[in-house]
């Protein structure tokens, strides 16, 4: 029996499953609530349970929580395309918001919630459509056979905790295909640059951020009315200025990272 799952939007996830920086020999596998009756997950956070990620991707209804407190930035996926990100640190393992006590953030973005589980798909014998199932990495640190949040109920059936990860798997999915169309009209209308972030910290070090993108202020004031209408007309406008105003969090990552340095 498989863990329930059904939604009505289906798009390719890879890209957004990938951007929390996970191992690329990861042993997913289908889960099932017979191989898996005493499976559990961790719900701690920490370096060792697989948090030490400089970004994490987003969707967008996570930009208005997500810039309150990190920087969102862009960055091209594998497949040439581009996806929002949550910045946590200035190197790929490197996340700023992560202490001895664990997770010490103000929001936990849903692609990481959704660790150890992802989207995988069967092919329906009857139909012939692919239909989406729940994949769980057995090698993540997080996972368990004694200890942590219960997967599968005595009987068989879905717990709680199964039932939210199904909930956040659905909103990925979601999330993706309308991040897809926000980021796709962004480079149709050239709003995307590169951005390199040079800071000196207070013991002197100097660290350079690459690799991302951000919004392209100065396109954005020249765009025309029409232009606007139909940035507007799909809630993307919003998206964009929260992008800009998070980057005031850029100092709230560079005073973290100089008090760790004091220790």
């Amino acid at each position: 029996m498989l863990a329930a799952f059904s939604f009505l939007s289906i798009k390719t996830v890879d890209s957004i499953f990938c951007s929390c920086q996970e191992s690329v020999v990861a042993k997913n596998v289908l889960l099932d609530n017979v191989t898996h009756k005493d499976l559990k997950i961790n719900p701690a956070r920490g370096r060792h349970l697989g948090d030490a990620i400089g970004y994490a991707a987003i969707v967008p209804w996570e930009f208005r929580q997500v810039a309150a407190n990190y920087p969102i930035f862009y960055r091209k996926t594998t497949n040439n395309q581009f996806e929002a990100v949550a910045l946590f640190g200035f190197a790929p393992d490197e996340n700023l918001f992560i202490d001895a006590a664990g997770w010490c953030g103000n929001y936990l973005p849903l692609s990481m919630e959704r660790i150890p589980f992802s989207i995988g798909y069967t092919q329906d014998s009857a139909t012939g459509h692919r239909q989406p199932v729940i994949h769980v990495d057995m090698d993540h640190p997080r996972v368990s056979a004694t200890e942590g949040l219960p997967v599968f109920l005595p009987q068989g059936g879905n717990s709680d905790y199964l039932e939210s990860i199904n909930s956040i798997l659905a909103e990925l999915i979601n999330g993706v295909t309308i991040c897809q169309r926000y980021t796709d009209i962004l480079q149709a209308e050239d709003l995307l640059e590169p951005f390199v972030l040079k800071i000196m910290l207070d013991n002197g070090a100097e660290v350079e951020l690459g690799g991302f993108y951000t919004i392209n202020e100065m396109v954005l004031r020249d765009l025309g009315a029409e232009q606007l209408a139909r940035l507007h007309s799909q809630n993307f406008l919003e998206l964009i200025y929260m992008s800009i105003a998070s980057m005031a969090n850029i100092k709230k990552l560079v005073s973290k990272k100089n008090k760790l340095l004091q220790f």
